[in-house]
């Protein structure tokens, strides 16, 4: 099984923005938890804080791989051609959020992913990584 978890703006700023927010790990420490916690999928990371290079790698391996894990961050309320872009691949999308996004500013409760995502998971922290990985196995 080949998983993708891809994170959007501002998320390789994780352990230094907002701690009392987002927490203090990095994700990359996180990152190999998740690999250590799921041998048996192939996970990859990709980050950028460029919605091309985000809408990039999702025709990359929208038709490749069996999941695709998507924090969009900001982009999520703003971009959308990110919507566009799982809305024409075929690997399914789990929309995911750290925080809950819903206790926080009235323009972050509209997704442009949400629509066309297997399902959204926000408000775990890091935890969620987990539940969004193990909701394709």
């Amino acid at each position: 099984m080949k998983i993708i978890v891809i994170n959007g703006p501002n998320l390789n700023l994780l352990g230094k923005r907002e701690p009392e927010v987002y927490g203090s790990k990095t994700f990359e420490d996180y990152y190999r938890q998740l690999q250590l916690k799921f041998k048996t999928v192939e996970l990859t990371y990709f980050q950028s804080n460029i919605e091309g290079e985000i809408i990039d790698k999702l025709h990359e391996v929208g038709f490749s791989f069996d999941g695709i894990v998507l924090n969009a961050a900001a982009y999520t309320h703003t971009s959308v051609g990110i919507g566009d872009a799982i809305k024409g691949i075929e690997t399914p999308v789990v929309e995911i959020h750290i925080s809950n996004i819903h206790a926080r500013e009235d323009f972050r409760h509209k997704s442009f992913i949400a629509p066309n995502a297997k399902g959204v998971i926000f408000g775990f922290g890091l935890k969620g990584y987990d539940l969004a990985i193990e909701s394709f196995l």
